[in-house]
């Protein structure tokens, strides 16, 4: 378990680079089009915007890839937790029994 969520987190982090890629391709994409929008012809305007629509389409699936990758990861968790907690109701009361009584002390202290 501790060694697949490491490996997702990895996954995770190349989904977020390369979604931080494709998000300066398109901003630098849209700012070279905005430079030749004075001089650039009909044809070079569609092709530049014909690029830039396609890098943000890669960075929208990508965005939606990570969102879904995201919601299997929380799901898997919940999961992974309530399968926990009905396999070991006492460990996880007498955790919270003990994190009580911590709070109870730092409190009465003040």
């Amino acid at each position: 378990m501790t060694t697949e969520l490491m490996t997702n987190q990895g996954s995770v982090q190349d989904s977020k680079e390369a979604l931080v890629r494709d998000l300066k391709r398109v901003v630098g994409d849209a700012d070279d089009l905005l430079k030749e929008v004075g001089s650039a012809s009909a044809e070079e305007f569609s092709a530049a915007r014909a690029r830039i629509e396609a890098t943000l389409d890669q960075a929208r699936s990508r965005l939606n890839a990570a969102r879904i990758d995201a919601a299997q990861r929380v799901r898997y968790a919940a999961d992974a937790t309530n399968q926990y907690i009905r396999e070991n109701p006492w460990k996880v009361v007498g955790v919270g029994v003990v994190a009580g009584l911590i709070a109870a002390f730092l409190i009465s202290r003040r």
